[in-house]
C-alpha cells in the first residue's frame, strides 16, 4: 500500500506508482511532493516555453489549463512527468540513433547510446547497413562478424550502464531488414532468452517480400556493402521462420517499412528506417518521441444514464495537449548534440489515447464489433484533424517547422505547420495504471490479473480488478460480493450465469478476442494516426505458426504500419497473469 495521500482522483495502485516512478524523493528516498505538487510541477514547467513568444498566450494562463488536465487526468505524458522542472531535464523516453558500416560510426553510436541510457531513455537502431557476417573485411583481410555480434555488444553496454546508474531500466529496439543476409540469424536471436535481454527486435518487411511470399516465388538477400545480391532464399520459408520464432517467443516483431515512408510527412529530411523501442513512433536518426495520450473515459458525461463523449471537452484537451507536446520539445535538453537539429527541425509530436476499452464499456460497446471500429477511426479522425488546426495556429504563433519546406504539407495545401506530426497511439502501459484505465487500444487484457513491473518498480506485484465492471455491476444490480470473488478468480465474465449476456459481450478480454479483431481494431485507429500504433496480438496458447503467419498478412493488407504478436504462456515470465491465482 502506498504511503502518499490526495485529493485527486487517483486509484490505490496508481498511487503506488507515483511513489515508485515519478514523485520526487531527497537524498534518503523519502517521497518529498504530493501527485498535486507533481502536477503542478509539470505544469509550470512546460508553461514557461510561453515566456519566450512574443505572440503567445501567457504563461500563466497556460499553466493553469496544463493543471487542470495533468491533474484531472485527462491527458498523461509520462517522461514529463518524471522529468519536468528537476535535474534530469531529458523529456523524451525513447530516440533513435543510426548505425553505418564502419567502427567509426558503430562506436560512434555506441558512445551515444550510453549517454542516452545514462539518462533512463531507450534507443532505436537499423542495424541492416552493417555487412553480412562472412563478408571480407578489406582493410584486414579478415571475415566480417555481422550485426548481431555487434548488437550484443550494444546489449552488453546497457547492462553495464544499468548496473553503474542509470536513472531507470532503458532497452533497445534493433531493427534488421528482411533482404539482409543475416535475417535468419537476426529472427533467432532471442529465441535462447538468456540472449539480447534488453533488446526488442523487429524485421523491416519491405512491399516486394510480401508480394513474393503472397506468389511463393524467390527473394533476393542483398549485401548493403555493396548493394550485390548474396544469396536467394524461398519468401515463403523465409516468412515461416519469423512466424515460429514469434509463435515460439513473441519476438521478432515486424514492421511494414515501405508503409512507415509513404506516410513520411518529411522525406526531404531523410528516409525512415527505425522505430523507437515499442514500435509507436517511426523515427529519422537522432528524432526522440514526444509523446502523451488522452484518457477517453474521462471525456465521457451522462445524460439519463446513458454515457456519451463530450465532443467540446474533447477538442480543448487536444488543443492543449498538443500545445503542451510542443511546448516539451523545446525545453527538452538532448544528450547528442545531433538531436537539436533534427527535433527542432521537425518538431514531431505524437498524440494518443489510453482506456479506449473503459469507454467502450462504459457506451456498451462490445470491443470485436463493427461500431467500435467507427467509434475507433471516429475518434482519431478528430485527434488529428483538431491537433492540425491547432498545430496551424500555433504557427502562427510560434513559427513553422524549420522543416516544413521539405515537408509533404504543401502539396496538401498547408501554408504552416508548427509540427511534423500530430498523432500516435503509444502502449501506456504504467501511465494507464497512474490514470487508472486501460492500457493504450488494447481490450481488456482480464477483468482481475496480476501485473509484474520488475524493469520499473522492483518486484513489485499490483493486482488490477476491473472498476468499471464493479460500477456496470451494481448500476445493473446484479453485483455481488461472491460475483466479484468469481471473476477475480478466472479474470473473465465469459459463461458466468450471473452475468448478462449483453455485459459478457462488452466486457470480452484480450483472449476472447479473435487475432483478426485485434489486428481490424488496430487498422480501423490507424486510418488517421499520423505515425504508427504499439498494439499486441494476443493468441491462444493453442494457437499455430500459420496462425501468426494470417495476422502478418492482414496487417499487411490493412496497412498497418507493424504487427507484435504474444501467444499465451510463450514466455516463462508474463508482465500480465489472468486472475488472481492459478485456479
Amino acid at each position: 500500500m502506498s504511503n502518499v495521500t490526495t485529493s485527486l482522483d487517483i486509484s490505490e495502485n496508481g498511487l503506488t506508482v507515483l511513489e515508485k516512478r515519478y514523485l520526487r524523493k531527497d537524498d534518503s528516498g523519502n517521497v518529498v511532493e504530493s501527485p498535486e505538487e507533481m502536477f503542478r510541477r509539470i505544469a509550470k514547467t512546460i508553461a514557461s516555453v510561453e515566456n519566450k513568444y512574443p505572440q503567445s498566450r501567457s504563461a500563466e494562463d497556460v499553466e493553469k489549463d496544463f493543471y487542470d488536465i495533468l491533474s484531472s487526468l485527462t491527458f498523461v505524458s509520462g517522461t514529463p512527468m518524471r522529468n519536468a522542472g528537476r535535474s534530469n531535464k531529458i523529456l523524451s523516453a525513447c530516440f533513435v540513433l543510426p548505425i553505418e558500416d564502419h567502427l567509426t560510426s558503430i562506436y560512434g553510436t555506441l558512445h551515444n547510446a550510453a549517454l542516452v541510457h545514462r539518462a533512463g531513455a531507450a534507443v532505436g537502431y537499423d542495424f541492416s547497413h552493417i555487412r553480412p557476417e562472412g563478408d571480407i573485411i578489406i582493410s584486414t583481410g579478415k571475415p566480417a562478424t555481422g550485426p548481431i555480434s555487434f548488437m550484443r555488444l550494444f546489449d552488453f553496454s546497457s547492462e553495464i550502464i544499468l548496473n553503474i546508474g542509470s536513472i531507470r531500466h532503458a532497452g533497445h529496439m534493433g531493427v534488421l531488414r528482411v533482404d539482409h543476409p543475416d535475417i535468419f540469424k537476426f529472427i533467432d536471436a532471442k529465441r535462447d532468452y538468456s540472449q539480447l535481454t534488453n533488446f526488442n527486435i523487429s524485421v523491416a518487411i519491405t512491399d516486394q517480400f510480401m508480394q513474393a511470399v503472397k506468389s511463393d516465388s524467390d527473394f533476393d538477400l542483398i549485401n548493403p556493402r555493396d548493394g550485390k545480391v548474396w544469396s536467394t532464399v524461398n519468401a515463403r520459408k523465409l516468412f515461416r521462420q519469423i512466424a515460429e520464432s514469434a509463435h515460439k517467443s513473441a519476438e521478432p516483431g515486424v514492421i511494414f517499412i515501405d508503409e512507415i515512408n509513404r506516410h513520411n510527412t518529411v522525406p526531404g529530411v531523410g528516409r525512415i528506417e527505425s522505430v523507437n523501442q515499442c514500435g509507436e513512433q517511426p523515427l529519422l536518426p537522432f528524432e526522440a518521441c514526444t509523446l502523451g495520450s488522452i484518457v477517453l473515459p474521462r471525456l465521457l458525461s451522462e445524460q439519463n444514464g446513458a454515457y456519451q463523449i463530450d465532443w467540446n471537452q474533447f477538442e480543448r484537451v487536444v488543443r492543449l495537449a498538443v500545445r503542451f507536446l510542443d511546448n516539451t520539445i523545446d525545453l527538452n535538453e538532448y544528450p547528442v548534440e545531433q538531436m537539436y537539429d533534427v527535433n527542432l527541425g521537425n518538431r514531431r509530436i505524437g498524440l494518443g489515447v489510453m482506456g479506449f476499452a473503459d469507454m467502450l464499456a462504459y457506451l456498451e460497446v462490445a470491443y470485436d464489433s463493427e461500431e467500435a471500429l467507427d467509434l475507433a477511426r471516429n475518434i482519431m479522425k478528430h485527434i488529428t484533424e483538431i491537433g492540425r488546426d491547432e498545430s496551424r495556429k500555433l504557427a502562427e504563433e510560434k513559427g513553422s517547422f524549420p522543416h516544413f519546406d521539405k515537408s509533404t504539407f504543401k502539396d496538401l495545401g498547408y501554408d504552416r505547420m508548427r509540427n511534423c506530426t500530430i498523432s500516435t497511439i503509444a502502449p501506456t502501459g504504467t501511465t494507464s495504471l497512474v490514470a487508472g484505465v486501460s492500457g493504450g487500444i488494447e481490450p481488456f487484457f482480464a477483468l482481475a490479473y496480476t501485473r509484474q513491473h520488475m524493469e520499473t518498480m522492483g518486484d513489485t506485484k499490483l493486482i488490477e480488478l476491473n472498476p468499471v465492471f464493479a460500477q456496470i455491476a451494481k448500476k445493473q444490480e446484479f453485483y455481488s460480493n461472491e460475483l466479484m470473488d468469481l471473476v477475480a478468480t478466472h479474470g473473465s465474465v465469459s459463461h458466468i450465469e450471473q452475468v448478462p449476456e449483453q455485459v459478457q459481450k462488452v466486457f470480452v478480454t484480450a483472449h476472447e478476442i479473435s487475432p483478426e479483431w485485434h489486428i481490424k481494431m488496430q487498422a480501423a485507429f490507424q486510418e488517421n494516426t499520423d505515425n504508427a500504433i504499439t498494439k499486441t496480438v494476443n493468441m491462444p496458447e493453442h494457437s499455430t505458426v500459420e496462425d501468426v503467419e494470417h495476422v502478418y498478412e492482414l496487417a499487411f493488407d490493412l496497412k498497418c504500419k507493424g504487427v507484435t504478436v504474444y501467444r499465451d504462456n510463450s514466455r516463462e515470465t508474463q508482465v500480465l497473469t489472468i486472475g488472481t491465482h492459478k485456479s
